[in-house]
């Protein structure tokens, strides 16, 4: 197994896209500090109707790995965060095919990425045509390398302006000049292979890449380093996931059978009391914190939080070996992304320099089995932390859980910073409703096709190779035995042979069904019980 997916540090997630069942929504208005108005703060979403320069760009600079993006001024003036005002990962680069669009939702803004040929760049745009409204992400590109939408065919070009309506007459007016045909486009960049996109349309925002950049981490770019991505859409929001990536203590529990045990450090005086799990102490030191987030220290490494999206930690490294000529680096790196109230999205990366060889012969979706299933293991108690939180209050957060380790000290900094610049909420670019969605059924919480499988190119080619194969298998099991029916008296005369036939179409029926198993507990869905591991 690759060494990635075995760290005990791994990043954990899960939830599924599909359609919810029943059970009570848990209300968000009690999520909000004592004596503010039920209302939810929103911010109304900004429809642009004019085309303008195109603000997309590809990374090339090499920012300082030790700058976060300077925070800007709050609206309100009273330091609250700017919710707005930030960069959102869209998806890794090696996930998004270039001949079509990609649609989802971010920040509550529905949103479709596809790639403008002609000026060989990613766009990002608002998920609607303005005929319409129908989403553009259903759409293609046309031959010309325009975005069409399907719905009526109308094509836009890489700045968001119309150029071309079937229905409007040729001699007619240019009616595809009007501002109103034109569609929203966001400012993106592509860096560290990702690409982002930050949610603001009006023209004073063209040229935020010069004011402020994405979080960069430098060993994703290092050429002697390789990186796995990865991508799942989860039905729990974005402060579950964000405080669930910053404890790592959970990990020998949640995810146990998945992650080697390894006792590494040990509790003095603690003799006789030792659990199978590996589980103990882990002393954390939080630094730097303020609105952009904060940076901890401990004995596994040093980690750090940039709000809001961005957490990324050093392994253990051997630092007194520097005589090496290269210290082998394992870096986890975790984008956090809120997508609406009660769901978020994980983006992960681990850099590594080591074991680079291996990335030539092993397929990425071998390394999402593994993922996939740390995702899950902990999905279940995620989504009913969440409910459960809401009906206390994220305001009473500390008072309703007891937190008095040091190991629990990212997840008590977060809430902290939740709180004192947020107010325990995320500030949606769009109207949202002010409650948790209803509970889905297991298989649906857990199923990893529409939260994985669509949306990562490498899960979706094996998954069609494994599908061929399988039909292939259970074609050749008949094919064998209708051989033997028809050969029987004549080419199979002797009882070896027919055994031998036999055997054939059994082993492909026996290997079509195992198969067919596989594909069903890797890309789609596989239940974790804790109680039996």
């Amino acid at each position: 197994m690759e060494p990635l997916s075995l760290r005990h540090l791994l990043p954990r997630t899960g939830r599924p896209s599909l359609p919810l069942a029943v059970v009570a929504a848990a209300p968000l208005s009690r999520r909000r500090l004592g004596g503010e108005s039920g209302a939810r703060r929103l911010v109304p979403r900004r429809w642009r109707h004019g085309a303008r320069p195109s603000v997309s760009a590809v990374a090339t600079e090499t920012p300082r790995t030790d700058e976060a993006p300077s925070p800007s001024p709050s609206p309100s003036g009273d330091g609250a965060f700017d919710w707005l005002d930030q960069w959102y990962p869209f998806a890794p680069v090696c996930d998004l095919d270039p001949g079509a669009p990609h649609g989802k939702t971010v920040l509550g803004l529905s949103v479709v990425a596809w790639y403008d040929r002609a000026a060989g760049e990613w766009r990002v745009f608002d998920d609607a045509c303005p005929h319409r409204l129908a989403p553009l992400s259903e759409g293609r590109v046309d031959g010309k390398g325009r975005l069409q939408c399907v719905y009526h065919g109308w094509c836009f070009d890489g700045a968001g302006a119309c150029k071309f309506i079937p229905q409007a007459p040729a001699l007619g007016p240019p009616v595809h000049k009007n501002g109103r045909a034109c569609v929203a486009s966001y400012p993106c960049v592509v860096q560290n292979k990702i690409l982002w996109f930050y949610p603001r349309t009006e023209p004073e925002y063209r040229d935020v890449l010069e004011r402020k950049r994405p979080p960069y981490i430098a060993e994703i770019d290092d050429p002697s380093f390789v990186t796995a991505y990865g991508i799942r859409d989860l039905l729990y929001g974005y402060d579950i996931l964000a405080e669930n990536i910053m404890d790592p203590s959970h990990i020998p529990y949640a995810h146990k059978g998945l992650n080697p045990s390894i006792r590494k450090y040990e509790d003095p005086g603690r003799y006789f009391e030792h659990d199978q799990e590996g589980g103990g102490p882990i002393k954390f030191k939080i630094e730097q914190a303020s609105i952009n987030g904060f940076a901890s220290v401990s004995e596994r490494g040093n980690w750090k939080f940039v709000a809001p999206c961005t957490y990324y930690s050093t392994a253990d490294t051997d630092e007194a070996d520097q005589g090496r000529k290269k210290t082998p680096r394992f870096m986890i790196v975790a984008f956090c992304i809120p997508v609406a109230p009660g769901r978020s999205r994980l983006i992960w990366a681990f850099p590594r320099n080591f074991g680079v060889w291996l990335d030539m012969i092993i397929p990425r979706w071998f390394y999402h089995i593994t993922h996939n299933r740390v995702v899950d293991s902990d999905t279940y108690l995620l989504h009913v932390e969440e409910r459960k939180f809401a009906m206390a209050g994220l305001d009473n957060w500390q008072n309703a859980c007891y937190v008095p380790a040091s190991s629990d000290a990212m997840v008590v900094a977060f809430r902290k910073w939740f709180k004192n610049y947020c107010k325990n909420q995320v500030v949606w670019a769009t109207p949202q409703a002010d409650q948790l969605p209803p509970t889905p059924t297991r298989d649906q919480l857990l199923e990893r096709y529409w939260s994985h499988v669509v949306q990562c190119t490498s899960c979706s080619a094996a998954l069609k190779a494994m599908k061929a194969l399988e039909v292939a298998l259970q074609v050749a099991s008949v094919a064998v035995v209708g051989f033997l029916a028809v050969a029987k008296g004549t080419l199979v005369t002797s009882a070896v042979q027919r055994t031998a036939v036999v055997s054939a179409a059994v082993l492909c029926f026996v290997a079509s069904r195992w198969l067919a198993n596989f594909i069903e507990k890797n890309f789609y869905f596989e239940d974790y019980i804790h109680a039996y591991l």
